[in-house]
């Protein structure tokens, strides 16, 4: 064998320093491409083995809010309407799954009314979703389609219940105490308020907190052809609030007074004029203070040479102050 012959180093320079040599033995780090498992005893590679095949890797647990949703909610939200129709189709008549409401207490009808879309929500009243559920703020699908104006989405959900759950709907306040009426009302949908009228609602039904009719909302809003409409299918001209007002009444210092002349004709003239204020009654009635506490006030005063304070509002007898 012809031994390998070093090459010759060159002379040492000024400045210059060697490369360090690498360790014997070794492998250039850029050379070696092995994990090291070779160098492993045969026990110790075993076990690594075995380790790595008990390894399981555990699921994560999805949040609360996806444990709420089923694949008819996703389908919706998400608009495929092939796979929302697929799903009804299989899952007609099992009104659980129809009528599952996520962590919002949202139906997949809710869900269909929110997304505007009519025709997924027609095949799952169909297919047996209640009309009647609420979600979290105590709206029906059909509150929320008159809130939004989905005049289409208000027109299937009626269309498509039975009449006794449509009147039970109509009927139904939210949680803030509006009906679907007073949703269209405040929104100014006069289309759909007047279609609302025609089912049966009741034109004079009140807000639970306040007691005001649609009519008191729209004097309120300022929003004359909602009176005109309101007022020709029957709208009590002289029904109150809990605080007296009638709808009239509420038109004093407002800009619209064609609302005013309208409503004065046929309101009676007892609930034409505003109540007097009770606050206004009572602060006349009682003194602010009392005998004694100005009598004794009048004394603390006197005894230290000063004048009362509340002399020149209440009288004050200082000969007759005890010493």
């Amino acid at each position: 064998m012809i031994a390998a012959r070093r090459a010759a180093e060159p002379p040492a320079m000024e400045g210059y320093e060697h490369p360090k040599k690498e360790r014997q033995g070794a492998f250039p780090l850029d050379d070696r491409h092995d994990s090291g498992l070779d160098s492993m005893k045969e026990e110790e590679y075993r076990q690594l083995v075995k380790e790595l095949e008990d390894i399981r890797l555990q699921p994560r647990e999805p949040p609360a809010w996806a444990q709420q949703l089923t694949f008819l909610h996703l389908a919706i939200i998400h608009e495929e309407k092939a796979l929302s129709l697929e799903v009804i189709q299989q899952a007609a008549g099992d009104r659980a799954f129809l009528n599952f409401q996520n962590n919002l207490s949202q139906t997949p009808l809710h869900l269909a009314v929110i997304t505007d879309q009519p025709e997924i929500a027609e095949h799952l009243l169909k297919a047996g979703c209640d009309l009647e559920m609420r979600d979290f703020r105590g709206n029906t699908p059909l509150h929320i389609a008159c809130q939004q104006g989905s005049l289409r989405s208000v027109s299937v959900l009626t269309q498509y219940c039975q009449p006794h759950h449509l009147l039970a709907v109509l009927q139904a306040a939210n949680y803030n105490g509006h009906t679907c009426l007073h949703l269209a009302s405040i929104q100014g949908y006069l289309g759909i308020v007047e279609y609302l009228l025609s089912l049966g609602a009741d034109v004079n039904a009140q807000e639970p907190c306040n007691g005001r009719t649609a009519l008191h909302l729209a004097v309120d809003l300022q929003n004359s052809d909602l009176v005109s409409l309101l007022v020709k299918h029957g709208a009590d001209v002289n029904k109150v609030t809990y605080q007296g007002y009638s709808p009239y009444q509420l038109t004093w210092g407002r800009d619209n007074s064609s609302i005013q002349e309208q409503l004065k004709q046929l309101t009676t003239a007892d609930l034409q004029m505003l109540p007097e204020s009770e606050d206004e009654e009572s602060s006349e009635s009682e003194p602010e203070y009392t005998e004694d506490e100005v009598s004794s006030c009048c004394h603390f005063y006197k005894r230290r040479g000063k004048s009362c304070p509340v002399q020149d509002i209440f009288w004050c007898c200082f000969d007759s102050m005890p010493q």
